[in-house]
């Protein structure tokens, strides 16, 4: 492939792939819990490949879709609190995910709306159990859960939320229930848990910024397609210029 056309294509995908975050993260601002998705863009020179290798190692990702210095990372930051007085709602204000047991293993969420199931089990909206440091929860009445997580009935703890954390939590996989890792867990600090009974966590998605950033790549995607079309009227012209003579 010629080597403009390349580098063209190649910052042409990475608009697309920044416009796929700027889309999901617009589509998520009032999912509770949710953390906006970023595209990074990485460097992979090592300060002294010549254009032409640089050329040829994106040329090399064009066939898949996905260029090979593009990443995706969430923005970890905590969002604003939404005060619900649901006595199963929890807004983390700290760091950590709550543990989810779902059929094709552990999962994480910030997404705190939780009920309880027919067998008194605190669940998700997908009916995938919430895990205390003994297990699953199960209730029989309406708990007390205090800053560290614990749930009281009639005075007693029962049960405690489960709060882990990961050391690179940007790079995990969002899945169904929402996040998942191969990554090691840690299980945050009961002096570090900052758990709000009554309340759920706002999206940390700023609704102006996405659309200035999606404005911004736009343009940026525009501007490369017509130096593309540019590029390739130039040499068409060559070409019958060549001909012609």
């Amino acid at each position: 492939m010629n080597d403009v056309m390349a580098v063209a294509l190649q910052a042409m995908q990475s608009d697309a792939s920044r416009l796929a975050r700027v889309g999901t993260n617009l589509a998520n601002a009032m999912t509770p819990g949710y953390k906006r998705e970023v595209a990074i863009q990485h460097t992979n020179d090592g300060g002294g490949a010549s254009f032409a290798s640089l050329v040829d190692a994106q040329a090399a990702a064009l066939p898949s879709g996905v260029p090979a210095s593009s990443d995706v990372q969430r923005d970890m930051r905590v969002g604003t609190l939404k005060i619900t007085g649901q006595p199963l709602d929890f807004a983390l204000t700290g760091p950590g995910f709550f543990e989810l047991s779902t059929p094709s293993g552990p999962a994480y969420t910030r997404h705190g709306q939780f009920h309880v199931d027919a067998r008194g089990r605190v669940v998700t909206a997908q009916g995938h159990a919430v895990m205390g440091s003994g297990g699953e929860i199960i209730l029989t009445g309406t708990p007390s859960v205090d800053a560290t997580g614990s749930f009281k009935e009639n005075g007693r703890v029962v049960a405690k939320l489960r709060v882990v954390d990961f050391d690179h939590a940007g790079r995990l996989d969002r899945i169904d229930a929402g996040y998942a890792g191969s990554e090691r867990t840690n299980v945050v600090d009961e002096a570090l848990v900052q758990v709000r009974q009554g309340h759920l966590e706002n999206a940390n998605v700023d609704t102006a910024h996405e659309m200035i950033d999606l404005i911004k790549t736009m343009r940026h995607f525009e501007s490369m397609q017509r130096a593309v079309q540019s590029y390739d009227d130039m040499v068409g012209m060559g070409i019958r210029k060549l001909g012609e003579s």
